[in-house]
Order: C-alpha cells, then structure tokens, then sequence
C-alpha cells in the first residue's frame, strides 16, 4: 500500500495558492480514482486503487511546517513504512511547470518535508517536487501564498498531469522507472 501526502495548508484562503500544489494534486488524484475524503483525525485521507494498488491519499490539516504531526499519526495508526510514502509539494527551484521525482534525500529548505523527516525520524521517503518558480524581488514566504496568475494556469495543469501519470508508475513499476521516465521531461 501507498501514502500519498499532499503537503499544503487548509482553508479557503490557501486553495488556490502556489504552497497547495500538494493538495491539488492528492484532489485530483481523488477525483481520477473515485476516491472520497473524510476527516481521520488531523488529516484527511481517501483510500482507493491507483493501477490495482491500494493507496491512501492524505491531506494534513496541521498546516505546512507541523505536517510532519499528521504524518505521523496516520502513519503509526495504520502501521505503516516511511517507504511506503510519497510526498507531493511545491518547490520554488524547479520553473513552473517543471517536477522532479526522488527517493529520499534532503529538505531543500522546504519546511514542511522537514516537518515530516523529523516526525518519521527519516528522510527515506518518496518525493514528488512540483516547480512553481521564483518571482525576482518578491519575498519567497508571499510568493508561495500568492495565487497562480491566469497565464500560468495551463502549465500548472499540464504539470499536474504529468504528476498524476508518474503517480502511477511509481505504484506500478517502482521509483526508479518513474524517475527514468519523468525525470527528464
């Protein structure tokens, strides 16, 4: 069984934010599979089949840098492996539009990937980093905030796409198939 963590913060006022590209990945993974959401104590989490594999989407609701607390907690409620899960979340390094598969390794800086490696006490979990770019001048805590401006909405979707096909050839044929595939888009 997969963990699928879109990491992200709840409420209204984030939706639509440039951070949430985690959540709307995990959302449109959801609707791909016919997977529903309900409360499971500071999260939310839909269980499904992604290509006959089962998988768990999770949505924490503890906000991006205490997420690693709602990990935990599902993780240890269900018995479940670092290795079993796959993180989805935004990276200011990558261009809009760009991702990057990887099987462990290193925060970047991202605080909420921090949050989870601490709480799992590893950092040997799957990663899907979605690219949304940096604006020159603008401080980076705004920027991440910051809804995606109309002209950037088709890169956005094509990229969460792409996201959702490399999805399932991680459950399907592994890692290190994905990342040959998707890697080098």
């Amino acid at each position: 069984m997969f963990l699928i963590v879109g990491l992200g913060n709840p409420g209204a006022e984030y939706e639509e934010t440039r951070h949430n590209v985690g959540f709307m990945l995990v959302d449109r993974a959801a609707l791909s599979y016919g997977i529903r959401f309900k409360r499971s104590g500071k999260a939310f989490s839909g269980r499904g089949s992604i290509k006959g594999v089962e998988a768990v989407l999770l949505k924490p609701l503890t906000y991006m840098n205490l997420c690693g607390e709602a990990v935990r907690a599902f993780v240890e409620a269900n018995a479940l492996t670092a290795e079993s899960i796959i993180a989805v979340y935004d990276d200011c390094d990558l261009p809009l539009g760009r991702m990057r598969l990887r099987k462990n390794g290193g925060s970047g800086g991202h605080r909420g990937v921090e949050s989870m490696a601490h709480h799992l006490g590893t950092k040997d979990f799957k990663r899907i980093r979605l690219g949304i770019g940096r604006r020159e001048g603008v401080d980076t805590a705004e920027y991440v905030l910051s809804p995606f401006a109309p002209d950037e909405k088709g890169a956005l979707d094509e990229m969460l796409s792409k996201a959702i096909a490399s999805l399932e050839v991680i459950v399907a044929e592994g890692i290190d198939s994905a990342m040959n595939r998707f890697n080098s888009l």
